[in-house]
């Protein structure tokens, strides 16, 4: 498994310049057709990549392969933080305006679809990222990833894919299928938070088969009070744009009730 890491290593970066020199050249086809695309996006999804790619590839890459708190600081970067950066690069809305016309009524469609309405819902979209990790931890999934390198790609994967459907089911800046209610949300995200944090106390009690005890209770502390400062931001961000909205309506209801008095 150690030889086929440094082929994941490869394989990671060579996507990571395939995903950016394609948002590169859909921002070129949006600048044409609708005008300029904010400046600031594509180094949001640069610093994205960049964030998600470091769970794999430098130093922090190579430690987490067989230390657990290095493992632990990068699921935290690739499952936590760097979705954030990405979402706020909005991707999808670039999609659909740089795809033709045909092939971006294609894609909502498919945005629009039950199916998609479901993965997006938060409890869903918190089931597939908080219970993806309990069986990695609370199972023998982690011994057996780093056993297998198919099994290692599908894992990394899914908490990569899983964190960033979990982040755009709670705070919508890009275009998603379904706009639930902010209490809908904001309730999903402290349920989250919390089977976050009894999953980090889990694993305190009992690291994964293999981690050495103290290796896996410092790891779980860095889950522990890593994936608090992340969910803050989350937090934050939701409850500015709950403010946003919210307070120009309690604006103009103060304004007409003045106006009867």
């Amino acid at each position: 498994m150690h030889d086929h890491f440094h082929a994941i290593q490869d394989a990671v970066v060579v996507t990571a310049v395939i995903l950016t020199l394609g948002y590169l050249m859909a921002m070129r086809v949006s600048n044409r057709k609708f005008g300029r695309w904010p400046v600031r996006r594509p180094f949001l999804w640069i610093l994205g990549l960049v964030t998600a790619a470091s769970a794999f590839v430098g130093p922090l890459g190579d430690a987490a392969h067989e230390n657990f708190i290095a493992h632990m600081y990068g699921h935290l970067l690739l499952g936590m933080l760097a979705p954030i950066f990405l979402v706020y690069s909005k991707p999808m809305t670039l999609l659909l305006r740089a795809l033709p016309t045909e092939d971006a009524r294609i894609v909502s469609r498919v945005l629009n679809s039950a199916y998609g309405r479901f993965i997006t819902n938060p409890f869903t979209a918190s089931v597939l990222n908080i219970g993806g990790l309990f069986l990695i931890y609370m199972t023998d999934l982690y011994v057996w990833m780093h056993e297998s390198m198919i099994l290692f790609i599908i894992v990394h994967l899914h908490v990569f894919l899983a964190g960033y459907l979990f982040t755009i089911s709670i705070i919508y800046v890009d275009i998603t299928s379904h706009r639930h209610a902010y209490w809908y949300r904001a309730v999903a995200l402290v349920a989250a938070l919390g089977f976050h944090k009894a999953l980090s106390k889990l694993i305190y009690q009992s690291p994964p088969p293999g981690v050495p005890t103290g290796e896996g209770r410092t790891g779980a502390m860095v889950m522990y009070y890593g994936g608090d400062v992340v969910d803050l931001v989350l937090i934050i961000i939701l409850c500015y744009h709950w403010y946003k909205k919210e307070t120009p309506e309690r604006g103009s209801e103060t304004g007409a009730e003045m106006a009867k008095t």
